[in-house]
């Protein structure tokens, strides 16, 4: 049994960077070297987690926990008007700064889709926009995010949104 363990960790630590240091192999990121108490999961590999999940380590009340904290950071992002309308209806329309007619339904957890104006043409061939986070997120925070995007950095979501012909549930979130 010990050997499939060691092959597992190995495969896990190969698909890491080459740069990356050895420590938490297997166990999703390795903590950070430096000594200021700051995160950034972004300078690891995630591709070895599950979708939709948040790494094997986390049980039950860390996924609640976390959660928790994300609805406090979309509540605090958004507003509590437009986040409680977010949970109630499901969604947020945001219009286009860039393409005249063109609104963007932000809907948690899910893909972005491109709506249009009667008479407007679709900027894109495909109604609906992907763009997964980079690492393991709460719905809740990456809808967070995705609504700044959309609101302040159109350009941004334009280059890495990938146009889809269906909806479906975000893969790196959870």
């Amino acid at each position: 049994m010990w050997i499939v363990e060691t092959c597992r960790r190995l495969r896990d630590w190969l698909r890491q960077e080459a740069d990356e240091p050895l420590a938490g192999f297997g166990h999703g990121a390795p903590p950070d070297t430096e000594d200021d108490g700051v995160e950034r999961p972004w300078r690891y590999r995630w591709d070895h987690l599950p979708k939709r999940s948040a790494g094997f380590a986390f049980c039950d009340r860390d996924y609640a926990q976390a959660r928790e904290r994300a609805e406090d950071v979309a509540r605090l992002t958004l507003g509590d008007e437009v986040w409680k309308r977010a949970q109630r209806v499901g969604y947020v329309d945001l219009p286009s700064r860039r393409f005249p007619g063109v609104t963007y339904r932000l809907r948690i957890g899910r893909r972005i889709e491109v709506r249009c104006a009667p008479g407007v043409n679709a900027p894109w061939s495909q109604p609906f926009l992907c763009i997964n986070p980079t690492y393991p997120l709460p719905e809740a925070e990456f809808f967070a995010h995705l609504y700044l995007y959309a609101r302040d950095h159109e350009d941004e979501l334009i280059r890495v949104a990938a146009p889809q012909p269906w909806d479906q549930a975000l893969g790196r979130t959870f």
